[in-house]
């Protein structure tokens, strides 16, 4: 039996036929109190991109519906229920109790004071420090006395530390206050400054944060600050690059030092700004579980570089090199573009090597009759009794030299760690990555030192505890046929 469907594997604006899945063999569960389990359960059977490889996701893994019932009802707690069935290596794949929120963020759209930070651990001990990476426009943290390079140990006078900085930072209280400290020597000691700031809903982050072009040599380079692949952005992302354009840009310098993610296609039209609209070389090539990736067409599974942008012209700078700064936090979408780019053009990674995030996923929601792909337009269709969605990994892009291993991180041409005594300001020719790479771009003898006093050991930071964390979604139009 086959079911055709046009898949746009997105957040908002899809466009779908109804299918369902008879892979699971019609398995029905005699309790209600399993509608979620039973959902994640059958969503992942069909799209999990491992799903081969999790023997209790196997299509034959149950004879009757009692046994998938009392499967699904042993673990009553969705959230380990869904980390059950996924495979031992994967890190990235997460749930959500509310759809609505991850398809907020998904937009650029969340909770938030604004403030951008890492955290980082004191020597050996659980204390932790925080420091301000930057700040986002028009949020609360915007109008306080708070900025990049600023060092905070407390919220509401407890010391961070390992064991309590979730809840503190990221917990139920919306406001709180953090107690700066400073930099003497080599240590870093606490003041009596403190500032308070309080999350807002519907925040909206623009991801092009600097845009800028300088002289440097008698040679225009641009410099881009992108925080994000948030597709509501593309146009802004497209406008920087006219600007660049008109300018005489021929070096750029490509800023995704806290990027971690987000829209692939995005990336393709960023990797083409770059590159050029060239749209008879490929991009990427997606591969996803044996169940969908025999439905496939190579026309469907590869991505070209892009000549538009929502309709309008796109702004590229056709170049045969581009400068990158990014470290440990750029992740997912951000590879990509470096690794989409590496078989045409020279890409001169400066920092640190990156997270190592090569899958791509798609939400998917209580909505059997669209085969569980989230659609704006049906939302009156997800089951009104689970509002849960997921967020697993589907499948993995390979460049056009076929390249995709790289869960290691990508390692850098050129080694240089953020330093806490030197962060300097972003779009500043002095800030040190930046500094760097102008010095790479520039013919003057004259070189920099470039050591660094106190480097940045970041365990985590605050992107890491949205709802979209490194997430990179595929949202592009599949035709497939479920056998």
């Amino acid at each position: 039996m086959k079911k055709s469907l046009l898949l746009f594997i997105c957040v908002p604006l899809l466009l779908f036929t109804s299918c369902s899945n008879d892979d699971d063999g019609g398995l029905n569960p005699t309790s209600a109190d399993v509608t979620v389990q039973d959902f994640m359960w059958k969503a992942m059977n069909l799209w999990y991109f491992w799903q081969a490889e999790v023997p209790n996701l196997a299509d034959n893994r149950f004879s009757t519906d009692e046994e998938y019932t009392n499967f699904l009802a042993a673990t009553p707690n969705p959230t380990d229920f869904y980390n059950s069935i996924q495979f031992n290596e994967d890190r990235f794949s997460f749930s959500n109790e509310d759809y609505t929120t991850l398809v907020n963020n998904l937009n650029g759209i969340s909770k938030s004071n604004g403030l951008e930070f890492g955290l980082v651990r004191f020597g050996d001990g659980d204390d932790i420090f925080g420091y301000v990476r930057y700040i986002i426009p028009n949020s609360d943290a915007a109008t306080k006395d708070i900025q990049r390079g600023d060092i905070f140990t407390r919220v509401n006078g407890t010391q961070l530390t390992g064991a309590n900085f979730g809840d503190l930072l990221f917990g139920t209280n919306d406001t709180y206050t953090l107690g700066l400290a400073v930099i003497n020597g080599n240590t870093i000691e606490d003041t009596a400054e403190e500032v308070s700031l309080t999350k807002f809903e519907g925040l909206i982050e623009n991801p092009v944060l600097v845009s800028t072009t300088f002289d440097v040599g008698g040679t225009t380079v641009a410099y881009l600050m992108y925080n994000g692949f948030t597709r509501d952005f593309d146009n802004e992302l497209n406008d920087a690059f006219g600007d660049f354009v008109a300018a005489g840009a021929t070096e750029l310098v490509l800023d995704m030092r806290y990027n971690p993610g987000g829209s692939v296609n995005s990336s393709r039209l960023l990797s083409s700004m770059v590159y050029g609209a060239n749209t008879s070389d490929l991009y990427i090539r997606q591969r996803w579980n044996a169940k969908i990736q025999d439905q496939l067409s190579a026309e469907q599974l590869e991505d070209y570089f892009a000549n538009t942008v929502n309709g309008t012209s796109l702004n590229t700078l056709n170049l045969n090199q581009v400068y990158v700064l990014a470290t440990n936090s750029s992740a997912s979408a951000s590879e990509l573009v470096m690794n989409g780019l590496a078989p045409y053009i020279d890409v001169i990674h400066i920092g640190e090597t990156t997270r190592g995030k090569n899958e791509f996923s798609i939400t998917l929601v209580d909505d059997a009759q669209n085969s569980y792909i989230y659609n704006s337009d049906r939302e009156g269709n997800i089951n009104p009794a689970n509002s849960w969605a997921l967020q697993p990994l589907v499948g993995r892009n390979e460049n056009a030299d076929g390249f995709f291993d790289y869960t290691a991180g990508l390692a850098p041409n050129i080694v240089l760690e953020e330093d806490l005594a030197n962060l300097g300001v972003l779009g500043d020719i002095n800030e040190p990555l930046l500094a760097r790479a102008l010095q790479e771009i520039s013919s003057s003898s004259t070189k920099r030192d470039f050591s660094v006093q106190m480097p940045i050991r970041a365990i985590t930071n605050s992107k890491m505890f949205t709802t979209t964390k490194d997430n990179m979604y595929l949202d592009k139009p599949i035709n497939i046929e479920l056998k």
